[in-house]
């Protein structure tokens, strides 16, 4: 792959309408998961000013932490390689770095890093778990030297500056901005662009509700809300359920979901409509964040269990 410094230049995604209920109520969707075929989505946002952060300051190296099938991980491992940087990913699971070559063949997410040159060091879950403290940090840069460190799912401000990006002048004619949430980090940046007369729904990932103090950090605004009963048991947690809606979804739509961020979202949405929760004649605006990648991984777990798997 060749080093592509406008990667970054100024780009909008399209939103593409896809049903309107008995109700009059219209959604849309966002295609943020087509702005680039590496790096695509919100973490394509969250990245942007980062890497012009780590670039202005003559870094050579991107350090970055997550999860065995994480989009952060894998989106970058490609933007570094596109811009000729070293990674390095710490890796939630030792056990994961006992035999890389099984892992990686057993692991898509993993594998395509290692593809784009990232190097991993993989940490036990009570060390993951002291990743943003300073003892942590410098054992680190004792171990590789200098590098620009990017958080858990890519969320700082400079994160939140380029998701405020992802919406537009046109998209004030949305009644309702809805977007999964990971970090918090694109839900704030949704937050701090959206109009005064807009709504913007959260629909995190994980269980529980920590997450609001996460989004205050960035966010100056109150227009939003949490919807905490979509997360299907937690995160990367899904059920026959929800598969068969994003199966279902994809064969009406012809748009792909996936099960962590999109898919729990969409389900969200179409419940809430179902339980009258959006005044009749509400225009939904839905961001489509990617993560497409961790499909395969999620099918190699689905096959495990037996349970039905994403059409991809």
């Amino acid at each position: 792959m060749s080093k592509s410094p406008n990667i970054f230049t100024e780009l909008h995604s399209e939103n593409q309408f896809v049903t309107e209920f008995s109700n009059g109520i219209s959604l849309y969707l966002k295609r943020e998961d087509l702005l680039h075929p590496e790096v695509s989505g919100n973490k394509f946002r969250k990245l942007k000013y980062n890497i012009a952060r780590a670039l202005e300051q003559k870094q050579k190296t991107l350090l970055t932490f997550g999860g065995a099938f994480s989009n952060h991980i894998a989106a970058t491992a490609a933007a570094g390689e596109l811009f000729g940087l070293k990674t390095i990913g710490i890796i939630r699971g030792e056990e994961l770095g006992r035999n890389l070559q099984n892992t990686l063949a057993q692991n898509p997410t993993l594998k395509y890093a290692n593809s784009c040159g990232m190097q991993f060091k993989f940490v036990s879950r009570a060390d993951y778990r002291e990743k943003e403290t300073k003892a942590f940090e410098q054992r680190l840069k004792d171990e590789f030297g200098e590098f620009y460190l990017v958080p858990e799912g890519g969320t700082n401000e400079l994160a939140v500056k380029g998701c405020q990006e992802i919406l537009t002048e046109n998209d004030r004619q949305f009644d309702f901005i809805a977007a999964s949430v990971g970090t918090g980090g694109t839900l704030a940046g949704l937050i701090n662009a959206s109009g005064i007369n807009q709504e913007i729904l959260g629909f995190p990932a994980l269980k529980g509700d920590f997450l609001s103090k996460e989004i205050e950090k960035y966010s100056f605004k109150e227009n939003w809300t949490l919807k905490l009963d979509y997360h299907f048991g937690g995160y990367a947690k899904v059920n026959s359920e929800l598969i068969n809606f994003i199966n279902n979804f994809k064969k009406k739509y012809k748009i792909q979901l996936d099960p962590i961020y999109t898919g729990k979202l969409v389900f969200g949405i179409f419940d809430l409509i179902k339980a009258g929760y959006f005044p009749s004649g509400s225009k939904i605006l839905a961001i489509h964040t990617g993560g497409l990648q961790g499909i395969q991984g999620m099918n190699t777990f689905l096959k495990k269990k037996k349970l039905p798997l994403i059409t991809f």
